[in-house]
């Protein structure tokens, strides 16, 4: 067979990949997930993300070219498309569990600029044209998840100031008579007679352990890990002994002990959290003018 399309992003059709395979490595220790994980890593970092390094932006403090995540061709590497869906607002949150705490800071800042221009998340919103693609929102909690990990791993009351934001517009233009609704359109907040699954499995699941900050989960947040549908499963270092590891699994043992190869340089891996400057927790994340540029990109000061 033969892929029948060709783009490639960090957002729908393959958001979920990436996760699967970094929480595969953490829950199973399988290596080969992890060497699959940090390959597309550095790729997706190589070829999708565009603009400057967010250490870059921190050092300078302003933004000629404000971060962005764009839909490439896989095979060419050239852009496919002009816009942003809203699932791939989830990437921040894989980025502080990988440690590239910085860079889960500046894609966050991206796609929480979407959310305060419309006080909701479209679909897919064409960064060129600075408007909505696909208007609606269903009440997706990708940009809550983000934002739930990004104070847990700096402790930045910034990011309960955000939740406290994405709540207060969820409750001024979601909430029913009987539950919260999808919105039908981002602009005129036109409601639909529809709540999805996922806004009290997820959307509200992070708010609550966002502002519920000692919670068993946020005290032993090293013992756990969310699934990519906001599942909890505990971590547990038995899941990383294979069945034929413990013996009487005849001959599979010697098949899967002789055909295991050690594909990950351990030098190159990082079983430590990296440390985010105490000097930064009560500022904000970004200097204003880099939030202004993000502003600029996405269009929000001609919004207002």
């Amino acid at each position: 067979g033969e892929w029948a399309e060709s783009m490639s992003g960090i957002g729908a059709g393959i958001d979920s990949f990436y996760e699967y395979l970094l929480k595969s490595y953490i829950l199973y220790g399988e290596r080969e997930d992890l060497e699959m994980f940090s390959e597309l890593y550095r790729s997706v970092m190589k070829y999708i993300r565009k603009g400057q390094s967010c250490v870059d932006l921190l050092v300078k403090g302003d933004a000629t070219e404000p971060p962005l995540f764009v839909n490439v061709d896989y095979s060419t590497g050239k852009l496919s498309n002009y816009w942003i869906d809203s699932l791939s607002a989830s990437f921040a949150s894989l980025q502080v569990l990988v440690g590239d705490i910085n860079e889960a800071i500046c894609t966050h800042a991206l796609h929480y600029t979407i959310w305060r221009k419309y006080r909701s998340f479209p679909e897919r919103f064409d960064w060129r044209g600075k408007t909505p693609v696909v208007s609606f929102y269903p009440l997706r909690p990708e940009l809550v998840e983000s934002t739930y990990f990004l104070y847990q791993a700096t402790q930045n009351p910034f990011y309960l100031h955000v939740g406290s934001d994405l709540l207060k517009d969820l409750e001024q233009h979601a909430k029913s008579k009987c539950g919260y609704a999808t919105l039908h359109d981002v602009i005129s907040k036109e409601q639909e007679d529809r709540m999805e699954s996922f806004f009290l499995s997820e959307t509200c699941k992070y708010l609550y352990l966002l502002f519920d900050t000692n919670h068993t989960l946020n005290r032993h947040a090293s013992q756990y890990l969310f699934t990519t549908e906001g599942h909890i499963l505990r971590i547990h270092s038995n899941l990383h002994q294979k069945p034929w590891q413990k013996g009487g699994c005849g001959w599979c043992e010697n098949l899967f002990t002789t055909n295991a190869v050690a594909r990950v340089n351990e030098s190159e891996i990082n079983y430590s959290c990296p440390s985010y400057d105490p000097l930064r927790q009560y500022s904000l994340p970004l200097s204003r003018k880099v939030f202004g540029e993000i502003e600029q990109l996405i269009g929000l000061l001609n919004h207002r």
